[in-house]
């Protein structure tokens, strides 16, 4: 019997791709198998230059559960664990390093790593039914690595608060949080993260791949150091075509033309 996919790709005409997890009676445990397959399919993506877009979305009653836990209870070795570890960061950093803008479309449960990857794309949009945390601390296992993503788009506050209780939070106080974008109802959702695709696809798709590579590159930096990166970043977004096109278009009151 052939396997079942654990991830579907779709590749819509107009540069959207969408990226689905689809272990939908695991809750989307994130298993070897399925994030070695989500490495896969990003390193494709990333390589495909007709991709505007990336939307994570997911099959089944959770949006992701995090680390599959009967798959790592099977496994003590602490060499198969920092594997483990290692290849979900990879994944996540492969994420931010896609030029392209990754939504996360959240149905319904985020929690540890299924948290970290909410967190890690760029914009994260939740229905009414999600709920967020950061349990691993009842268990004994912090939610070391979700804490990275975690800390970089909400307060230290909030974050110690999802990483110290343990507690589900609802998707409006995600959204007080910082966690994610908006909420609507789940009848909704799919519409409201394709109209900020679309909305997304309007825009030059070299000038956002230089926009998002410098957000996360300035984060590390020192205000000083992030100014003059930025600078110098601008200084050159600014010779280039799609920028004097985009003041030229402004100033006529036309329809910008890009070159991407």
């Amino acid at each position: 019997m052939k396997q079942k996919a654990l991830i579907i790709i779709e590749n819509r005409k107009n540069g959207i791709c969408k990226l689905t997890l689809n272990r939908p009676k695991s809750h989307n445990a994130l298993s070897f198998q399925l994030l070695t397959d989500m490495k896969n399919a990003l390193e494709k993506i990333r390589n495909n230059k007709n991709l505007r877009v990336l939307i994570i979305d997911a099959n089944g009653p959770s949006f992701c559960s995090g680390h599959d836990l009967k798959e790592i209870n099977s496994n003590n070795n602490k060499e198969i664990y920092k594997k483990l570890f290692n290849l979900c960061s990879q994944v996540m950093l492969s994420i931010i390093k896609l030029d392209i803008p990754v939504i996360a479309s959240v149905h319904s449960t985020a929690t540890a790593a299924g948290c970290q990857l909410v967190a890690t794309c760029d914009l994260a949009i939740a229905s009414e039914n999600a709920r967020f945390a950061t349990p691993g601390v009842n268990i004994g296992l912090f939610c070391s690595t979700p804490m990275v993503a975690l800390s970089r788009n909400i307060s230290k506050k909030n974050s110690m608060e999802m990483l110290l209780t343990g507690d589900l939070i609802d998707s409006y106080k995600a959204k007080e949080f910082g966690l994610v974008n908006r909420v609507v109802p789940e009848r909704k959702l799919e519409q409201t993260v394709n109209d900020i695709a679309e909305k997304i696809l309007q825009k030059s798709s070299k000038t956002i791949a230089v926009g998002k590579k410098a957000f996360y590159e300035q984060l590390e930096l020192g205000v000083s150091e992030a100014y003059e990166l930025t600078s110098m970043i601008m200084t050159e977004n600014m010779t280039e075509y799609n920028a004097q096109e985009g003041v030229d278009a402004f100033l006529k009151k036309r329809p910008p033309i890009w070159k991407d």
